[in-house]
């Protein structure tokens, strides 16, 4: 369920919380959907937005809460003039380190099932910044 506060004239907040199950991913695809109708998304920041928010959605639910029943997976959004997304997802899991991560281009490893979530967030969203501990990200997306 999704909640959204009128901040200022010139910012939104939305907030989700998510149970840490593989299909809480459903939720995320319609939050973006409706965001997308909202704010007037290109097909390409759709795309982007979408691959990003799953990616990292699935990561924290999978690899940071380890699907824990217990545990919740928190997305914030910060919409600033209509022009700039800032979405936060962090996880209660103990984090990882995001600067040791292996290369999904590397030839040992491009032909690996996974590995490639981080790689590919860094690339679409325009700005990727991880805390200290690695348990929350935040996205920034020009819209």
């Amino acid at each position: 369920m999704s909640k959204q506060t009128e901040f200022s004239d010139n910012t939104s907040l939305y907030t989700l919380q998510l149970p840490s199950r593989i299909d809480s991913i459903t939720i995320v695809e319609n939050f973006i959907d409706k965001l997308s109708a909202k704010y007037g998304f290109s097909d390409e920041l759709y795309a982007n937005v979408l691959t990003c928010l799953s990616e990292a959605v699935i990561n924290a639910i999978v690899h940071g809460n380890r699907e824990s029943l217990e545990k919740k997976v928190y997305i914030n959004l910060e919409v600033i003039e209509d022009k700039r997304l800032i979405f936060t997802i962090s996880d209660e899991g103990d984090g990882f380190d995001f600067n040791n991560l292996p290369d999904p281009t590397a030839p040992e490893n491009i032909e690996n099932l996974t590995g490639r979530g981080v790689f590919i967030i860094k690339k679409l969203a325009d700005q990727c910044i991880f805390n200290s501990k690695g348990n929350e990200l935040e996205l920034h997306f020009k819209i």
